[in-house]
């Protein structure tokens, strides 16, 4: 495998990465297609996508036969503890020793920008279903990266604008004190200023902080319309919780711009009910979703997150380029994902673009109230459908891998 790294790199360096596509589907196997799922098995975003981002996985390899090329899947799994040392470190293991072809989940926009950084290197695909930051389609795109699901932009033009819009102007931010917060926070200020809004102030918790009390006493002071979490999982649930004891939402609106279905359980609806918010997935959306959903539910024991519901996806377009193509090789392999539109339970209307930006339609969803529900999974109320290219951005000229 040493000589054919050497050659891919080489291409690479020169710049003509479909001059491989020839002699790579020549490339020596190891007998198997080899997938790992890096995922939060304990920490606050495992419900979204810890366990049940396997089992996503898992799922799709079943449905896919067990078999590409005629030769077994493997999938192998590991805990990033949402730290991307020790991520970087599985990840190097798993391609350069493990024979692993493509590393997807990837909860976490730190440890999904370690993970890219070791799969450029080694010439392997980043399969990223659960991270917000556009910064992989962007400022750190590269040949290898693939983002599915969702991404901050989406995010913040699903909710955020026809808020503004609405005559919402002055916003206060309780951001995630890293690399997603700071980017989501960023996003939502910039359609905030393009739509006529102004934010009035910004405040960053650290990630996993369960006292939210001076963060929620200075958003009150703040005079805003509009306190926006710019956070994810629990770290969303505990400042909803503590907004509410201290009065905040009997003042303001507050925008959960990153809340999952299972985030949206853990909120009183008393609370939570009639909130707006964006998804790129919602189980009971319509019968195939469904469907799906009730077989995840019945394996997993909860209804899927829409990262779930993006690792399958993800996985299954991966092992059908992987199948048509005829080789593991991640060159050739992306080539063809980026030639054939995903068509799913999940991607409607999509395309997976040359910087590796998989488009497709969004959801604005309300917060169901408690006399709305018919039962604990009764949750979100469809309001609209986003289409891809007004809730994505367009494509950057230099992250164009065409």
């Amino acid at each position: 495998m040493k000589t054919f790294n050497k050659s891919l790199t080489a291409a690479l360096v020169s710049g003509v990465i479909a001059a491989t596509a020839a002699t790579s589907v020549m490339a020596e196997s190891d007998g198997k297609v080899k997938l790992g799922i890096l995922a939060d098995m304990g920490g606050v975003y495992a419900d979204i996508c810890g366990r049940g981002c396997v089992t996503a996985a898992e799922m799709a390899i079943e449905d896919f036969g067990g078999k590409a090329l005629g030769q077994p899947i493997e999938l192998v799994t590991a805990d990033s503890q949402l730290k991307p040392d020790i991520a970087s470190s599985i990840a190097r293991q798993w391609v350069e020793a493990d024979g692993v072809d493509a590393i997807g989940g990837l909860v976490s926009s730190a440890v999904s920008g370690a993970v890219s950084k070791v799969n450029l290197n080694a010439k392997k695909l980043t399969l990223i279903s659960g991270s917000a930051s556009n910064t992989f389609t962007t400022k750190s795109c590269n040949p290898f990266n693939v983002h599915w699901t969702y991404n901050v932009v989406a995010l913040a033009n699903g909710t955020v604008k026809p808020m503004v819009q609405a005559g919402k102007k002055k916003w206060f931010f309780i951001t995630a004190d890293y690399s997603f917060g700071h980017a989501l926070e960023g996003v939502a200020s910039k359609v905030i200023n393009e739509n006529g809004g102004e934010v009035v102030g910004t405040i960053r918790a650290p990630l996993g902080t369960t006292d939210f009390s001076s963060y929620v006493l200075q958003a009150q002071a703040s005079g805003a319309d509009v306190v926006a979490l710019a956070n994810a999982g629990n770290d969303t649930v505990n400042a909803l919780k503590t907004a509410t004891e201290f009065g905040l939402t009997e003042m303001m609106d507050v925008a959960g711009l990153l809340v999952f279905t299972q985030n949206a359980q853990a909120m009183d609806p008393a609370v939570a009910g009639g909130m707006r918010l964006t998804t790129g997935f919602y189980w009971d959306m319509d019968d195939k979703a469904r469907d799906w959903s009730q077989r995840f539910e019945e394996r997993h024991g909860s209804i899927p997150s829409m990262i779930h519901a993006g690792v399958y996806s993800a996985t299954t377009h991966y092992l059908n380029a992987v199948e048509a193509s005829g080789t593991e090789d991640a060159a050739v392999v992306i080539k063809k994902m980026k030639a054939t539109k995903p068509e799913d339970f999940f991607s409607r209307n999509a395309e997976l673009r040359a910087d590796g930006r998989m488009v497709h339609d969004m959801l604005s969803v309300e917060i169901k109230k408690s006399e709305e529900r018919k039962d604990k999974n009764d949750i979100y109320k469809v309001i609209s459908v986003i289409p891809g290219n007004e809730a994505f951005s367009p494509m950057l000229p230099q992250c164009n891998f065409s």
